[in-house]
């Protein structure tokens, strides 16, 4: 092995693995997800007499050393109809919790930059502010030949949510784009 850059252990015990997962709260499956592993990855590692290496071995001591990152990334309860992961590339920038019936809006941020939340520097958007976010991840409704884009899309009408449903709301500028769960 060559020089040593980082100050990092070489392996973590079971015993470690099981104390960081008991302080953050998490079952083995939860713990699992946190980290991008599998169930049996996790209580293999918790029932081994081995020393344990890998990534994990950083995760472990980063997750000692900064537990409440692992709150900071939990998602909240759904408890609207539809659920919006505003994304870019794979990294969730904001999810959107709505309630069309009742024009109610709840998000989640999870970055810290501004310019990849859905509604920048606005912690607590209103519906208006939400329709407009839709509008602006769609082609304008004043575009040339729309109707044709609409045929295209097999959609009757221009609608930013159902435009949405069929485009991601991937635009050909950014990397953005929008998951929808109902």
């Amino acid at each position: 092995m060559g020089e040593r850059l980082f100050a990092t252990p070489e392996y973590v015990t079971a015993k470690e693995i099981k104390n960081v997962r008991a302080k953050l709260d998490l079952t083995q499956k939860e713990f699992a997800m946190l980290i991008g592993s599998s169930k049996p990855t996790v209580e293999r590692w918790e029932r081994s007499m081995e020393p344990v290496t890998g990534p994990i071995v950083l995760l472990v001591r980063m997750l000692e050393k900064y537990p409440e990152y692992a709150e900071q990334m939990r998602l909240p309860k759904k408890n609207m109809p539809i659920r919006l992961w505003y994304m870019h590339g794979q990294t969730v920038c904001t999810i959107i919790d709505v309630n069309e019936m009742k024009q109610e809006v709840q998000i989640a941020n999870y970055t810290d930059n501004l310019m990849f939340r859905a509604f920048g520097v606005e912690e607590h958007p209103d519906y208006k502010m939400y329709l407009e976010f839709l509008e602006s991840r769609c082609f304008p409704e004043s575009r040339d030949k729309m109707k044709l884009i609409l045929k295209d899309l097999d959609l009757p009408f221009y609608d930013p949510f159902m435009i949405i449903e069929k485009t991601e709301g991937r635009m050909a500028e950014d990397d953005f784009w929008i998951r929808i769960e109902r």
